[in-house]
């Protein structure tokens, strides 16, 4: 191929929920800053932008502050947030009146895509990216092939000087439920208001078991004892009681940026203990006011004589089956060793997500990658005379930290990730082909 080639993009980002959505603002701002274009386009597979939409409950708030936006902690001054949102939509005054940190999820969500319109014409909705494949001049691989494809089966091919991976996780069906993933009465939290099953449990007394012992699993049972007031739920899972995550000030710090540095310089071991001690702030935990509404709710059951939810600590799902009156699980309490059988007309998995290092479409440029494992600005490393840069949020909690995944560390990442690709424009692009393109950035 030519060494002529003139890519379509400085660069291109897999994915546009709030990490990409981020990069997007970092973008802008560092063109508009340097009078400097930069070419870049993101791909998205869903329709629109929708932010976990199918846990978007009635009455779920925000776990961090508002002031963890897209933008404040890097650009308080700037133009997309929350508060400027707020006083775009007229309700400014009406939010201070709230008197609180923490937005509802579905407010939150409409601020995101409030943001997302403003980049329409930045953004491909409706392409999955399913290869990204090296462009080569000579011995070295100069650009990316991004190939991606509609839902009616059409494939498109961009070519990008830079990638920016942002996909989010893929969500989590334990073992024991493969062989009945597929049946529309097992449903994932992702798609729990989406799911025609969920719906159809109004009007009558169904028996549902919600798997999982986190957050999510939480506002489920919630949702669903408001839903139906009939409905009778087993709240299923491993560990001995539901626990409260850990939002104090002093814990929260280890979400602050600056402590990426000091994570990302501990070996493999160290980084492995940090985890391991702060996982009650993101994992198998619930926050405490909705712990607080479960056990009312359950003392309440005490009082009046009903039952309509029953907690199952300590217990697991060792057997699912599909039959004609729903879904028959086998449960096993693992301290007392008894098994029993229930069917359900609906399963919910409340089991979370998995997030791949390194996702499957970067398999045609697999042999230049030299470790999964990312640099500090969040960049993959490759092998010599790979020049494009490739980049990835959200994925790598194992080098960076708790926050990863997190909403916290957005803004700065995304500057991170827009000076790291300023800093390597120059020997990128050649300037004996293109003078000019020396001072120009994809930031």
């Amino acid at each position: 191929m030519s060494h002529q080639l003139a890519p379509d993009y400085d660069v291109v980002g897999v994915g546009f929920g709030p990490s990409n959505l981020s990069l997007a603002i970092a973008l802008e701002d560092c063109a508009r800053q340097r009078r400097l274009d930069c070419r870049a386009l993101f791909v998205e597979r869903q329709p629109s932008f929708k932010w976990h939409g199918g846990m978007l409950l009635p009455g779920s708030n925000m776990q961090i502050s508002f002031l963890k936006d897209l933008v404040s902690l890097r650009d308080p001054t700037s133009p997309f947030t929350f508060i400027n949102y707020l006083h775009k939509s007229g309700r400014l005054l009406d939010f201070t009146n709230c008197r609180t940190f923490y937005p509802s999820r579905i407010e939150f969500n409409d601020y995101l895509r409030w943001v997302a319109g403003q980049f329409d014409a930045m953004v491909e909705y409706g392409e999955t990216v399913v290869a990204v494949e090296p462009v080569s001049a000579g011995q070295s691989v100069v650009a990316l092939r991004v190939v991606t494809r509609t839902g009616d089966g059409a494939e498109q091919s961009r070519i990008a000087r830079n990638l920016v991976v942002a996909v989010g996780g893929v969500p989590h069906v334990p073992a024991v439920f493969q062989s009945v993933a597929g049946d529309r009465r097992v449903v994932h939290t992702s798609g729990y208001l989406d799911s025609s099953a969920i719906a159809e449990l109004s009007g009558r007394a169904p028996r549902v078991a919600v798997i999982g012992g986190g957050q999510s699993a939480a506002e489920v049972t919630l949702d669903l004892s408001e839903r139906n007031p009939n409905v009778r739920i087993d709240l299923v899972f491993r560990g001995h009681a539901l626990k409260p995550s850990d939002s104090s000030p002093f814990v929260n710090e280890i979400f602050n940026p600056d402590y990426i540095d000091h994570f990302h310089s501990r070996d493999e071991s160290q980084r492995a203990a940090i985890i391991r001690s702060f996982r009650n702030t993101n994992y198998a935990v619930v926050d405490p006011d909705l712990l607080d509404q479960l056990y009312r709710m359950t003392y309440q059951q005490r009082v009046c004589g009903s039952r309509r939810l029953a907690l199952h600590p300590r217990s697991e799902i060792v057997g699912a089956q599909a039959v004609r009156d729903g879904i028959a699980l086998e449960l096993l309490n693992k301290d007392e060793g008894i098994r029993h059988h229930a069917t359900y007309d609906a399963i919910v998995l409340a089991t979370g997500y998995e997030r791949s290092p390194i996702p499957a479409f970067l398999d045609p440029i697999s042999r230049y990658i030299e470790t999964s494992a990312l640099e500090r600005d969040y960049r993959l490393q490759t092998s010599p005379g790979f020049r494009p840069q490739v980049y990835l949020q959200g994925c790598s909690e194992i080098s960076h930290g708790l926050s990863d995944t997190l909403l916290s560390v957005l803004p700065m990442r995304a500057h991170e990730i827009t000076a790291a690709l300023m800093s390597s424009t120059g020997t990128q692009r050649g300037v004996e082909q293109e003078p000019h393109l020396a001072e120009r950035v994809y930031s």
